[in-house]
């Protein structure tokens, strides 16, 4: 390849020095029939016929603005109002790649500040970053963080976190000598189990843990939670819906030191993966061990207010050893999009919506509990999402949904082996009573054939 820099000398050198005599030696390991795979192509298409291939393969895909939508787990289906496309669309922000260089760009590192403003406020806390690529790198990042602050090497993790989550924590910790005990939810509150979380604490890690709402939609007790990590000279890491933070109680106010989360309720439409938005706030104190960027409020010398990167601590940046991550993009458009929409809805928007969630979320779950053979497995306060005990494999629940235009729930069987009857099911503002009535009907039909 004419971009590698390295002579037939070098390579040779670098052969002999791990024993192979030819480059091809190197794949060795993989199976021969799959070892140099040709791509069977087909033949050239039209500039016309590429486009139609694409909207016939766009047309396979399910919305939910063609169906209602009961899945959330995660990612979820909320109203942004037009203004937030509207904007993001404008010439001087949309762009197919970060602003890498956003310190000469006042427009950019203004809007950068004015996000973390935001996200600040919404978690209660002193500081926030705009350098996130999704919520679970954020809490992988925020237990690292951690890490260095304690000088402590054990992370305590709920089960109530979404599983997905601990997964990237997991992968993130390997190799580093960090290990990770789990601390199970209580089988009928659904919440982190508090005597198991003393035990895990007794071994001084670097941290706790735990959601808010949790995987399963249950408020935990933060405070609580707070009380006892800091007894043992933890701190509390707290995974926030920041819709849910229009209703309940902002964490920051509860004990918690690093609040993270994934932005994507905010403005960000569902779109397959991504790209998302990892929210990262912390408390003053620890703020030179937050990775990523960190946009501050200046004058210049004529006294005019101005924006500049305050702090960037990743390895392109500082010296390798000094970085605390080695993120590299700064979600600025992601991020735009979540800071129009917090600005338009407003604390009361936010709280509105909230509400609607909330209260939509009670009424499917009384409509559903009140069917034979589903009830409701966890007896707790819960914002917009529950688990129901099903009277037929979900799997099986689903597809008879989706037979009948609706998107049913997240499969609990799939990562937890306790609930493999069981379906959590997500409502938000954008579920109408009627679509609602409609899911009830649908189950009483599953459940009687």
């Amino acid at each position: 390849m004419s971009y590698i820099p390295n002579t037939e000398q070098d390579q040779r050198a670098m052969l002999e020095t791990i024993g192979v005599e030819a480059i091809e030696d190197l794949f060795d390991v993989v199976p021969e029939q799959a070892r140099f795979p040709r791509l069977g192509l087909p033949a050239g298409m039209s500039e016309v016929e590429v486009g139609q291939l694409l909207q016939d393969m766009a047309a396979e895909n399910v919305h939910v603005r063609q169906q209602a939508s009961f899945l959330g787990a995660g990612v979820y289906h909320h109203y942004a109002p037009a203004v937030v496309d509207a904007i993001l669309q404008r010439g001087e922000f949309l762009t197919a790649y970060t602003p890498y260089q956003a310190e000469v760009s006042q427009g950019t590192l203004t809007t950068i500040y004015e996000f973390q403003t935001l996200i600040a406020t919404l978690a209660g806390m002193e500081v926030a970053n705009a350098s996130m690529y999704d919520g679970s790198t954020a809490l992988a990042e925020a237990v690292l963080m951690a890490a260095r602050i304690t000088r402590r090497d054990k992370v305590v993790l709920s089960q109530g976190v979404h599983p997905e989550y601990c997964d990237v924590v997991r992968t993130y910790v390997q190799g580093l000598e960090l290990p990770v005990e789990e601390v199970a939810y209580d089988a009928t509150t659904g919440l982190t189990t508090v005597t198991d979380v003393e035990a895990a604490l007794s071994d001084e890690p670097a941290c706790l843990v735990v959601g808010y709402p949790n995987f399963f939609g249950g408020i935990e007790d933060l405070a609580a939670m707070a009380e006892l990590a800091h007894e043992a000279g933890a701190l509390l890491i707290t995974v926030v819906n920041p819709i849910a933070l229009g209703l309940l109680k902002p964490p920051g106010s509860l004990g918690a030191d690093i609040v993270v989360g994934e932005g994507q309720p905010l403005g960000v439409p569902l779109q397959l993966g991504g790209p998302y938005l990892g929210m990262f706030a912390t408390r003053k104190k620890h703020m030179r061990q937050m990775p990523g960027r960190l946009i501050g409020q200046t004058t210049d010398q004529d006294g005019r207010r101005g924006y500049v990167m305050t702090l960037q601590a990743r390895e392109q940046h500082i010296r390798r050893e000094k970085a605390t991550s080695n993120i590299c993009t700064n979600e600025a458009l992601v991020a735009l999009a979540s800071t129009i929409y917090l600005a338009t809805m407003g604390g009361s928007g936010l709280r509105r919506a909230a509400e609607l969630c909330y209260h939509k979320a009670h009424y499917a779950a009384d409509r559903i509990e009140s069917l034979d053979g589903y009830e409701l497995v966890f007896s707790t306060p819960f914002f917009h999402e529950f688990a129901v005990r099903l009277p037929a494999p979900p799997r099986d629940v689903n597809a008879a949904l989706r037979e009948r235009g609706m998107m049913g729930g997240y499969d609990l069987g799939r990562r937890y082996n306790g609930l493999k009857d069981a379906m959590l099911f997500c409502v938000t503002e954008m579920n109408t009573r009627d679509q609602i009535d409609d899911l009830v009907d649908a189950l009483v039909q599953i459940s009687i054939r």
